[in-house]
């Protein structure tokens, strides 16, 4: 499964500029705010998961930030944050893997991730996901995972989804973890329909 994953995603990003794929946001605003909300701080160590071409990396960068980790499962999307970034990109750790086979060798403060975790469909990589967040959080860090809501869309990029609450996740992520904050956001797409998410922040105990 996870070949399959590496193929589609860089087909994607092969043939499709940034702007062109519904979940392109020029500005993050969302995440920033909910990275406000979890104490980020510009010495925060944070990783985004599924990054793909986001534009958060540009807005961490312009606020500071000086412990970022990019990962995406595809090269052709890390290259392309590379070349919008320019120069700024040897400020990235960047990391091109499928983050259910990812083996971090540190540990963060903050996992954020906006609508990788959905496409994760099958019970097994659900848990390597959850397996590879635990180890990869620090105790007292926090997870932002956003995926589409239990009302939202029920696929994206021609791909089945999952769609979540903050229980499901929790559930998931199991009694390490404590529910920190909840909300739905409506995502406007670039062909203006409107696409809605819920974005859930986790504590890890400890």
């Amino acid at each position: 499964m996870s070949n399959d994953r590496t193929a589609h995603w860089e087909s994607i990003y092969q043939t499709k500029a940034a702007d062109q794929v519904s979940w392109f946001q020029q500005t993050p605003e969302p995440s920033l705010m909910l990275l406000g909300l979890a104490g980020a701080t510009p010495d925060t160590a944070i990783v985004d998961i599924g990054a793909g071409a986001s534009h958060l990396v540009d807005a961490l960068i312009g606020q500071g930030f000086v412990d970022v980790t990019v990962l995406d499962i595809s090269q052709a999307a890390l290259e392309a944050d590379r070349t919008r970034l320019g120069a700024e990109a040897n400020r990235i750790r960047w990391v091109c893997s499928d983050v259910t086979a990812w083996q971090p060798s540190r540990s963060y403060d903050i996992w954020h991730d906006r609508a990788a975790f959905h496409f994760l469909t099958d019970a097994a990589d659900q848990a390597a996901y959850a397996t590879v967040l635990t180890r990869a959080l620090k105790p007292g860090g926090h997870a932002i995972i956003g995926t589409f809501a239990p009302e939202g869309p029920e696929k994206c990029s021609g791909l089945p989804i999952v769609r979540h609450d903050a229980d499901s996740i929790g559930k998931l992520l199991g009694d390490g973890f404590e529910l920190a904050d909840t909300r739905r956001h409506e995502h406007k797409t670039p062909w203006d329909s409107v696409q809605l998410f819920q974005f859930s922040t986790l504590r890890k105990r400890g």
